[in-house]
């Protein structure tokens, strides 16, 4: 049998990879979703997931999945725009769009598959993306396969923002499409990597004054955020006044899939063009009862956001008592950046033997030498449990060196 020039590709590329170590592989879990599972055959604390209100395993939202299955099948049997449109597609999207207050929304199946629906969608060559430079990698592709001009700013800078918005205004008034050409400011509501959050109605009100559309990619401030769980632009009083709201449902709301939620006109106009949207087998019917109930539960129990606002707050308050770091988050995701990929690997694996998963992160996810321990509480942590982890972590960081661990050079 001849070699494969795959296999000669994949050598080339991953040998290029582990070289500068950055290979990558899957941890294994088993069990419940939940503040405690198994991984890689070991009986840890979870400190890596975004299942933040841990609401996946709560026994009203499992029993609707089942419901769902078992009412109308394991799958919707197609695309929305053929066989798949299930009346509970619709009745999901119209409980999201009057939870948020807007017109109508759309499910997506993924966060990624609505940003690069929705962008190119609404811009294209000649239009300008004015884009954060901290951006989810989904709001990058949009721009790309939307074929517009991007201008990135500094991120969360409004000094910035402000200059890269006017230079944008100025350029798309100089050209003619049909029309007068668009400008699009998508930025992420609270960012993954750092856990800090977009100055969104300071953003907004900028934005409109330059005639141009707001996205906010609010992947994981949905159901976190907010007095009931609507995310960061609840949180800075500018909900109504964002154009677009982009959130998921396999984060906070413990199921799968996404959605964007806008005007009804928005909603046809996705529809119509949005190719990630008509191209693909919708949600199945387990998932989409699923994400109906935890929405429910989401306005119904608010001691779950609190709860996990608590449990962040007690982490960084322990870990800055010893001198480290959490900056600059203010939210649910919290880093400890420790530069390098070999330490901050080695610290990921000391925590793992000592029964705390927290994923270490590293370049291409970080910018280079930005290396970190990305923590992610629960609500349903206690306090024991985040005690502990705040002592591991400190333990493993008073020495550099990390005596005794193993370099994990297939990490």
């Amino acid at each position: 049998m001849r070699p494969s020039p795959i296999d000669e590709i994949a050598d080339a590329r991953l040998g290029a990879i582990r070289e500068r170590g950055t290979y990558r592989r899957m941890r294994v879990l088993e069990g419940l979703q939940g503040p405690r599972m198994i991984v890689d055959g070991r009986e840890v604390l979870l400190f890596a997931g975004s299942n933040y209100l841990d609401l996946a395993r709560h026994p009203e939202v499992v029993e609707a999945a089942e419901r769902g299955a078992r009412d109308w099948g394991c799958a919707a049997g197609g695309s929305r725009l053929i066989t798949g449109n299930l009346a509970i597609h619709e009745a999901l999207e119209e409980e999201l769009a009057a939870f948020f207050g807007r017109e109508a929304a759309l499910a997506f199946n993924t966060g990624y598959m609505a940003n690069v629906g929705v962008i190119p969608a609404l811009i294209g060559p000649g239009d300008v993306l004015v884009s954060d430079e901290l951006n989810h990698a989904s709001i990058i592709d949009g721009a790309r396969l939307a074929r517009a001009d991007v201008a990135v700013f500094r991120h969360g800078d409004m000094a910035s923002f402000a200059d890269t918005l006017a230079r944008a205004r100025q350029d798309v008034q100089e050209k003619t499409r049909g029309g007068a050409p668009r400008i699009l400011v998508a930025v992420d509501g609270v960012y993954s990597m750092d856990g800090d959050v977009a100055p969104i109605a300071e953003i907004t009100k900028l934005a409109h004054e330059a005639e141009a559309i707001v996205l906010l990619d609010d992947a994981h401030g949905t159901g976190v955020l907010g007095a009931r769980g609507r995310g960061t632009a609840e949180a800075a009083g500018v909900l109504d006044e964002v154009d677009i709201l982009m959130g998921t449902l396999g984060k906070s709301i413990g199921s799968f899939g996404a959605f964007v939620a806008g005007s009804a006109k928005l909603r046809d106009l996705l529809v119509n063009t949005a190719r990630s949207f008509i191209f693909s087998c919708a949600l199945s019917p387990a998932q989409v009862e699923a994400a109906r109930a935890s929405l429910r539960l989401i306005d119904r129990e608010p001691w779950r956001r609190a709860r996990l606002e608590a449990n962040c707050e007690r982490l960084r308050n322990r870990l800055a008592e010893a001198g480290i770091s959490t900056a600059p988050s203010t939210t649910h995701i919290i880093p400890v950046i420790l530069g390098e990929n070999d330490r901050t690997m080695s610290v990921c694996e000391e925590l793992l033997a000592r029964g705390f998963y927290a994923q270490g992160i590293r370049y291409p996810s970080v910018p280079r030498g930005r290396a970190r321990l990305r923590i992610t509480p629960m609500a349903t942590h206690d306090e024991t449990g985040i005690d502990g982890l705040a002592d591991a972590i400190i333990d493993c960081l008073q020495d550099d060196a990390t005596p005794g661990v193993p370099r994990p050079a297939d990490r």
